[in-house]
C-alpha cells in the first residue's frame, strides 16, 4: 500500500480500524489526505462515524424500571 496513494477500496477496508484510532500515524494520516480528496469515502466516513456516535448515545440510556421488572421476573421463571 502506498501511503500517498490508497485506493477507495484500501479506505474502506480499513475504516473501521482508522475510526476505533488503531492505525499508526502513517496510516492514519493517509487515510485522512485520501478522505480530503475523495467525496464517496468521505461521505461514508461521516456516515459511520454519526451512526457510532447515535449507537453510542443510545447505549447510555438507562432502561426503564418497568423492562428491568419483566426481565427478573423472566429469569425468576428458570
Amino acid at each position: 500500500m502506498s501511503e500517498d496513494k490508497l485506493s477507495c477500496e484500501e479506505v474502506i477496508e480499513q475504516l473501521f480500524t482508522y475510526l476505533d484510532g488503531e492505525l499508526d500515524h502513517v496510516h492514519s494520516a493517509a487515510i485522512d489526505r485520501h478522505l480530503e480528496r475523495c467525496r464517496d469515502c468521505f461521505s461514508r466516513a461521516e456516515f459511520e462515524k454519526r451512526l457510532r456516535e447515535r449507537i453510542r448515545a443510545s447505549a447510555r440510556a438507562k432502561a426503564p424500571d418497568s423492562l428491568h421488572r419483566r426481565i427478573k421476573g423472566l429469569l425468576d421463571q428458570y
